[in-house]
This record gives C-alpha cells, structure tokens and sequence, in this order.
C-alpha cells in the first residue's frame, strides 16, 4: 500500500507542471523523440530530458532507444493507476450523494403542517 501511494503521488507530482502536461497530451497521441517534444515546446534538449525523466519516474512515460534516438510513449500502467484512483474517488463522492439525497428524503420539510 505505502509503495503504491508513493508511486501515485510521483505519477500526480510528474502532471504538476504545464510542460510535462503538453508532452503527456502530444504522447497520447503516439510515440514522440525527444527532440521532437523539445521542438514543439521550445525548450532545450536538456530541459526537456529533466522533464520527460519526472514523467518516466512517475510512471507516466516510458523510453526506448534506437541508435542515437530515444523515444517516449505513454505507459498505459501509469494511465491505469491513475484511473483506478480517479475511479475510486468518484464511487466514494457519489455514495456520499446518495446517502445525502436518501437523508433528504427521510426529513421532512420545515414548511409542511
């Protein structure tokens, strides 16, 4: 359980700057190199290697290398965690309406005779 809130809270902590959200968006797309995302954004390779290791560190990214060109694609496990915790959450926000609304319903109107 504690290894898989710490690796939730890389994988919320890694989509916490706008930059790694672009290459996150531009990824779900497909598989991009690195100079590609750089380009796009308009940061320096070194830049956006730092960037793309947080998203890799957070389970959100993962990398191959083929000859001098690494690329980045979404890895659809970080995506999953991520869901099921999203998932989770809106359960328990929608129960806790339900119990709300069934509360309302047993109490009657102030204004009733």
């Amino acid at each position: 359980m504690q290894t898989e809130q710490a690796q939730l809270d890389r994988l919320f902590q890694s989509l916490a700057d706008p930059y790694r959200r672009a290459m996150v968006t531009r990824l779900v797309e497909g598989p991009a190199s690195m100079s590609e995302l750089s380009a796009m954004l308009h940061l320096a390779l070194p830049s956006t290697l730092k960037h793309l290791q947080v998203l890799e560190n957070g389970g959100m990214v993962a990398s191959s290398k083929q000859g001098r060109v690494r690329t980045f694609a979404i890895d659809k496990q970080g995506l999953a965690a991520m869901q099921a915790w999203l998932t989770e959450h809106q359960r328990q926000l929608n129960a806790g309406f339900d119990r709300l609304e069934a509360l309302m319903r047993a109490t009657p109107e102030e204004n009733e005779p």
